[in-house]
């Protein structure tokens, strides 16, 4: 019997191999050798980034047999294995043998392909199978299988029974999807992270252009151009080699037909790695029918998507939604399917090259128009539970859906303003998201799609009237009274001809919160208790109306009458609580720490801003954070640190400009700051103030939230010092005419009048502008008790 022979160019070392007895590996010993047995090809231009993944690559390969890299078409799995495998090469005393098996289409071939890459040649007649087994046995090698993917089902069995008859073969496979082995250990290669993203395609560029030097412009192009190709490496390459006729920003322009853009890669590449299509189009070959099909209508989803939309959306006609789960589970094991988790939960996506190729084959179907109303359906509905489910104790839920959900809402909107018999939908789309842009930091984008969905005439019927309503509010938001009172006056004679009165309501009372911004307190208390009865009169109850009552207690704080809005602001935080309601409770809480304040209570008042800020944060609200903050820093300076009070001014002022007209313009909203800054001035001196709110300026907004609930729960950054009146019960406190203050906490009794603080101003005549509080009030047993 011929024996088997080996070819490599690294040869054994000569003499007979140590015999052993059978089943056993024979011992092995290290060859005398500086140079590296196998076959890896070496590498024609710089490896960039992926030094993570390469470290836990490497790890895995230390403690498992079998590593599996999976990942989309172009993610770079096959110059990611090649990399760590010249890595480890000096460890395998017997080599790293590199298969491709992409050229490999028939199964029979496998082990064929596999023998002829570790350079064996067997003249007998036994199966390749066995001719393998008999090399690998007692060697310790790493063999690296790429381009695995059509023959998985061959590929497993054999790389099985080769890792049970060899214990010192270890297997790196590069594929789309796991093998599925006993022992695998899959590693899930995602795209580059954005600064090596940028640095390959710089890389690449100037490989094609030596004497590129990139502009300030091109950078900003190109991380632009990473962020669309969602950092693949191969679309980036692709994309860099185009810079050969045109420039960066020519080249993100041709972004949308990136087909035809994306195409051109290197003579010595495999030839489904010259194009983009080409890649991905090989992905779709190894497809199922019904995975073709799902794929194609995941195309609709813009972003993440969970599986109820997907089932609800995907599902009909070829594939039921019963159905939809096991097809997306074999597209996620294809890497077709990208899956996330975040907080919890697990979404999926599709890159973006992947779902345009998906979106052709949708398009080719001419399936596109009827699966886009399925998604605009799907998410007007999820718009619509989620307004309703706001007024609950899910609102932290909700904020997060709807932050998850923004990319395929603002498709869901762009869908119905394509027919002028669908505009109403996305009226009550944009309408229906009032709590996200009001309430989570989104008033900017809230504006853009409420005056876009106004474009269209439409009828006024209730889904514009609300869209009106809300843009005078975010418009207000904004501390822009002339957008909001032209919206908000549309909106009220348009409901008085029409007869809606909730939309009247709204108008009502948004051009109430107007007048409150505008330094009218007293025509904003006239506006906000008509708006108050209205609701009670149509039995709307939900935050908008909490926070219509919170207004209230501030107009009427701003003439003086400080009992009566803390009173009001107790009954909202009652019901707060009993609804699990945490955003309007937030507002509550800031008026209520204005009257423990006002009572020389310090403490008491650092305590509810920190929860006033914790709520913020939850929510991204930059406005309860901001006044919050304002709020804290006159605590803050009461209680003698008049240097961490000016820090916290600098932190709030930097967040102001995201909110809008810096505390809208008003004097009343104002004087918290002007007499915080008055108060620390005269502390401090000019230079050491304008030092510390520039201090506070350079604190980004997480890490200033994260300061102020630092001190607010006790653990102040600086060292308090105790100064006269502060923090006494005796009413000696920072109040002003005109602020939230100086009623009592729960169960304590009011006190008599206000009183001032040496330095801090106080508006003539308070006491004597005050009522019985029966009078103004929304107390227990009063005329708005809800």
């Amino acid at each position: 019997m011929r024996h088997l022979q080996r070819r490599s160019t690294h040869p054994d070392p000569p003499g007979p191999r140590p015999s052993t007895p059978a089943g056993n590996a024979p011992a092995r010993t290290t060859p005398t050798r500086d140079i590296p047995v196998g076959n890896l090809p070496a590498e024609l231009n710089r490896f960039v980034g992926r030094a993570d993944e390469l470290a836990a690559l490497r790890g895995l390969l230390e403690e498992s047999r079998l590593v599996t890299v999976a990942g989309a078409a172009g993610v770079g799995k096959t110059r990611c294995v090649g990399r760590v495998a010249a890595l480890l090469e000096k460890r395998y005393c017997d080599g790293v043998w590199l298969t491709d098996l992409s050229p490999v289409h028939d199964p029979e071939l496998l082990e064929h392909a596999v023998a002829e890459a570790l350079g064996l040649t067997d003249h007998t007649g036994r199966p390749p199978r066995a001719a393998l087994v008999e090399h690998l046995r007692g060697r310790r090698t790493l063999l690296v299988l790429d381009g695995f993917e059509h023959l998985v089902d061959a590929c497993a069995d054999l790389v099985r029974e080769l890792l049970r008859r060899a214990p010192g073969l270890r297997v790196l496979a590069a594929g789309r999807r796991p093998l599925l082995v006993d022992g695998e250990v899959t590693f899930t290669l995602a795209p580059m992270c954005e600064a090596d993203a940028v640095e390959l395609f710089e890389e690449r560029a100037r490989a094609v252009r030596p004497e590129w030097q990139p502009t300030a412009t091109d950078r900003a192009a190109a991380l632009e151009l990473c962020r669309r190709l969602d950092g693949v490496p191969l679309a980036l390459e692709l994309a860099a080699g185009r810079l050969r006729a045109l420039s960066v920003e020519q080249v993100l322009l041709r972004l949308d037909d990136r087909f035809r853009l994306l195409t051109g890669g290197s003579r010595g590449a495999p030839p489904r790695h010259r194009a983009l299509r080409t890649a991905i189009g090989w992905s779709h070959e190894l497809c199922t029918p019904a995975q073709r099909l799902l794929w194609a209508r995941l195309s609709v989803f813009a972003g993440q998507f969970g599986l109820e939309a997907a089932e609800y959306i995907c599902g009909g006609v070829g594939l039921s939604a019963d159905s939809v789960l096991d097809v997306l589970e074999e597209l996620l094991a294809q890497s077709v399917v990208e899956r996330e988790d975040t907080a919890g939960t697990t979404r999926y996506r599709l890159l973006e090259s992947v779902r345009e190729y998906g979106a052709e084959w949708l398009a080719a179907a001419g399936d596109t128009g009827r699966m886009r109303r399925r998604h605009r359906d799907w998410f007007l509905g999820l718009a619509t539970w989620c307004e309703l489910d706001w007024f609950s104790p899910r609102q932290a839920e909700v904020a997060a859906r709807i932050d998850s959900e923004l990319p395929n809402l603002r498709r869901a909107m762009e869908c119905s303003m394509e027919s002028p018999e669908e505009v109403h939908l996305a009226q009550h789309l944009a309408g229906s998201l009032w709590f996200y842009w009001a309430g989570c930091g989104r008033p900017a984008e809230g504006r853009y799609w409420l005056e876009h969905v106004l474009e269209e005439p439409t009828p006024y019927d209730a889904s514009r009237l609300k869209v009106l309503w809300v843009l005078g509010y975010v418009a207000v938001l904004q501390g822009d009274p002339v957008g909001a009172i032209s919206a908000l006056q549309e909106c009220r004679e348009e409901a008085e001809r029409s007869g809606d009165s909730t939309a009247l309501a709204y108008a009502i009372h948004r051009t109430g919160c107007l007048a409150l911004v505008t330094d009218d307190p007293a025509r904003a208390e006239e506006l906000l208790r008509d708006a108050l009865g209205r609701y009670r009169e149509i039995g709307e109850l939900n935050s908008a109306v909490l926070m219509a009552q919170v207004e209230l207690a501030m107009a009427v704080a701003f003439q003086g009458e400080l009992d009566a809005a803390a009173a009001i602001c107790e009954e909202v935080r009652e019901v707060c609580e009993d609804h699990g309601e945490r955003w309007a409770l937030a507002y509550a809480l800031y008026v209520l720490a204005y009257a423990a304040l006002r009572r020389g209570r310090p403490e008491q008042a650092r305590r509810m801003l920190g929860e006033c800020l914790a709520i913020g944060r939850t929510f991204d609200d930059l406005l309860s954070t901001v006044l919050s903050l304002e709020l804290l820093a006159l605590v803050t300076a009461v209680e003698g640190d008049g240097e961490e009070a000016a820090v916290l001014q600098g932190a709030a002022g930097r967040i102001w400009p995201s909110v809008g007209l810096q505390l809208f313009g008003s004097v009343h909203f104002g004087r918290p700051r002007a007499e915080c800054e008055e108060r620390v001035r005269r502390e401090l001196g000019d230079a050491a103030y304008e030092a510390a709110v520039r201090t506070g300026r350079r604190l980004e907004r997480g890490a200033a939230v994260e300061r102020a609930l630092t001190a607010a729960a006790g653990g102040g950054v600086r060292e308090r010092r105790d100064t006269p009146g502060a923090g006494t019960g005796s009413g000696s406190g920072p109040g002003a005419a005109g602020e939230p203050g100086s009623a009592s906490e729960p169960g304590s009794e009011p006190e008599p009048g206000p009183a001032s603080e040496p330095g801090l101003s106080s508006e003539p005549g308070l006491g004597e502008m005050r009522r019985p509080a029966a009078s103004r009030m929304t107390g227990r047993g009063g005329p708005e008790r809800w």
